[in-house]
């Protein structure tokens, strides 16, 4: 809804936020504004504004913000007890305004009175229904925040000066160092005066006693209606429609409250391919039901024009953001062209009501829609913040709706997926209640890069090379540095692998070394060589030892982490996780708090797919330890190959992969090393008849062919 930024400390503030509200005009092009502790000023225009600095003293410590307005245009800063910049969308603003007697003109009015009255605390904030991210100044305490699902974006910068702005480009423009996207559960707060950063921590949506079947059925319809209507405009808006059930559920009850609104659908088509999934279900549906339907139709020559736009304004060349980002930006770029203001989107869907691959081969399926909203700002978030606001487009997620986020998180399994069929109870009564037709309540779920072509598209223009390698030539950065919990085995150095060939830049190896050979968290075969691994891909590492006891070894984890965020400025972690979701969640809970993201490109992998996808990349792996029924002392040291996947398969009840702990393995050549691993000195050991390990006593590296 609008741009907010802010710098302290730095001789060229004015300079730098003029030039930052430049590249933020798209975020509100109706009013813009400049302030720190005793002066305000604001302008129509860039311009304008710049005149009246002249006739300021506005020098350093400045806020700065650009207008966007929904609600009553009220150009920002605000100024009371304290200064406020917000990007707002608070639904229950006249209710709080009612309740503390306020006078406030609209929500970001209420919620500068607000924070004057009660301060920035997680109790503050919980009573705010909506998204939100702002930056608040008084008696030089800065503090900056945002809605907890992270629906509107905050990055800042910490160093000699702070900074923060809502876009990452901002910052990287201004030169700033150590660049972080604030954690939607921290609120931060910086002091003026001394420079110094003290954090509070948010609690986030938990998991408690599921509903029962009935009131599941008898409350959630109502609840979702609360969703979608408390973001109706008053004007005529948008919807994105792919004519599956999360817009359609959107535009029938739009159409049931009598609103002015149309649907858009993008797609690519050439001759020779087969009519786009998602344009044959949005002309169904919308003939079905007489919603209005804009079809935005590409060919395979108007994807390179859009890859130049779209990849550098997310900032990320990462295949899937792209491939879903180029359908949104086309339908916004029209919705822009129809006086459009506000886009509704059914995001968030798949995570409340299990709509994921993932969620099916989950063995707790709320604990995995837990999962996926604690990094569905980074993952979507972001992504379709910058699109909108590029087309001057305010978007509203009712599925990311604060009540309803937490009833689904209380739904039973067995209603969220039921026949194999993903987001049953919300299919159930999108029919039931809504009268959505039966072909479009229970259509299966097609990404929107399928659904639309891009994705294909973007193969095809990608011949011969990788789609990664041909995205990445519209943004040549990483899109983040990552480090890599390193165990020497198969999987953390696959999903480093996987990774890097999205263009995330591998900062560092990061290892456990364990004291405790049974660690419930940790690998320990052979640990030891994770120093000639990080010598063979040319990596640092970082070392850190535990007792592996459990529960207390994810505190050391935590150090390790936090040394290889303050020595190599990571910002996400990589883990070769498959099915555990005990080593999953721990890491996730530790990256959560550190305000890194975290990354499992493994999570799920069919398991043989897996390993024969190590062989297709000419991985050598070795087998490390065994412990299971079937094994015997010949496999300690024996290389798996299509043979030896076979072999595994014979034997009973094991996981091909090793991931109940059947077996580890140890890397000795991967694409990732400039050198392989020569064993030189190893020894066998058996404790049982089916259980034993292979120690390398001395290895050295060795030149590659």
């Amino acid at each position: 809804m609008c741009g907010i930024l802010g710098l302290f400390h730095d001789k060229n503030s004015t300079a730098k936020l003029l030039t930052g509200l430049s590249i933020l005009k798209n975020r509100g092009k109706e009013a813009y504004g400049l302030a720190n502790s005793t002066t305000t000023i604001h302008a129509p225009t860039i311009p304008t504004l710049k005149t009246k600095l002249k006739t300021t003293q506005l020098r350093t410590n400045l806020l700065a913000h650009c207008l966007h307005a929904v609600i009553n245009q009220i150009p920002q800063p605000l100024k009371r007890k304290g200064i406020l910049i917000a990007n707002c969308e608070i639904y229950n603003w006249k209710q709080l305004a009612k309740k503390h007697n306020f006078k406030a003109e609209n929500d970001a009015d209420l919620l500068l009175q607000l924070l004057d009255k009660e301060q920035p605390t997680q109790t503050t904030l919980n009573q705010l229904d909506g998204v939100y991210a702002f930056a608040y100044l008084d008696n030089n305490i800065l503090t900056i925040a945002r809605d907890i699902l992270g629906v509107k974006p905050l990055w800042y910068s910490a160093a000699d000066t702070f900074a923060f702005a809502s876009e990452k480009k901002v910052l990287k423009t201004w030169k700033q160092n150590f660049i972080d996207e604030l954690n939607p559960r921290t609120i931060l707060h910086y002091n003026t005066k001394t420079k110094k950063i003290t954090t509070t921590e948010r609690t986030f949506f938990t998991l408690t006693k599921p509903h029962t079947k009935k009131t599941t059925t008898e409350k959630l319809p109502n609840i979702l209606q609360k969703a979608i209507t408390k973001r109706f405009p008053k004007e005529p808006f948008g919807i994105l429609f792919s004519g599956g059930i999360d817009s359609s559920i959107i535009a029938k009850i739009a159409q049931q409250h009598k609103k002015k609104f149309t649907c858009y659908t993008t797609a690519v088509q050439e001759k020779n391919w087969k009519p786009s999934h998602d344009l044959i279900a949005a002309r169904k549906t919308a003939k079905l039901h007489n919603f209005p339907l804009k079809e935005i139709i590409l060919t395979k020559k108007d994807i390179p024009k859009l890859l130049k736009e779209v990849v550098p304004l997310i900032e990320d060349s990462n295949v899937v953001k792209v491939g879903v980002a180029l359908p949104f930006y086309a339908a916004c770029q029209q919705a822009k062209k129809d006086n459009i203001k506000v886009l509704f989107s059914g995001l968030g869907s798949e995570e409340l009501f299990a709509g994921y691959q993932r969620h099916h081969n989950s063995q707790n399926i709320n604990n995995e829609c837990l999962s996926g909203l604690r990094k569905i700002y980074e993952k979507d978030l972001y992504r379709d913040d910058v699109i909108t606001m590029n087309n001057t487009l305010e978007l509203r997620l009712p599925f990311l709706d604060k009540q309803l986020t937490q009833f689904a998180l209380q739904i039973p399994p067995q209603l969220k997926i039921k026949n194999n069929t993903g987001k049953y109870i919300l299919r159930k009564i999108a029919q039931t209640h809504l009268n959505l037709d039966k072909e479009t309540a229970w259509r299966p779920k097609k990404a929107a890069q399928y659904g639309s072509n891009t994705d294909k598209a973007i193969q095809k223009l990608a011949q011969p090379q990788t789609k990664s390698a041909y995205l990445k030539q519209f943004y040549p950065q990483a899109n983040l540095k990552l480090g890599v919990l390193w165990s020497t085995g198969k999987d953390s150095c696959y999903a480093a692998h996987i990774m890097k060939k999205q263009n995330y830049e591998l900062a560092c190896l990061l290892t456990i070394q364990s004291t405790n050979p049974d660690s419930f968290m940790f690998h320990t075969p052979n640990i030891h060589l994770a120093k000639l691994h990080a010598k063979a891909a040319n990596l640092p590492l970082i070392i850190q030892t535990t007792k592996g006891e459990k529960e207390k070894e994810l505190s050391d984890m935590e150090t390790l982490l936090k040394k290889a965020k303050q020595h190599h400025n990571i910002e996400g972690v990589i883990v070769g996780a498959i099915l555990s979701t005990y080593q999953r969640d721990r890491v996730e809970k530790i990256c959560d708090k550190l305000s890194l993201k975290i990354f499992s490109p493994l999570w799920h992998m069919d398991q043989e797919l897996l390993i024969h996808n190590l062989l297709k990349e000419n991985y050598e792996i070795i087998i490390s330890s065994i412990a299971a029924e079937g094994f015997t002392k010949e496999w300690l040291g024996k290389t798996i190959t299509k043979k030896t996947i076979q072999q595994l398969k014979q034997l009973n009840q094991i996981n091909i992969a090793g991931e109940g702990g059947e077996y580890e393995t140890l890397v000795l050549d991967c694409p990732l090393f400039n050198k392989k691993i020569k064993i030189t000195k190893a020894k066998k050991t058996m404790d049982t008849p089916h259980s034993g390990r292979y120690t390398i006593e001395q290895a050295e590296l060795k030149e590659k062919r």
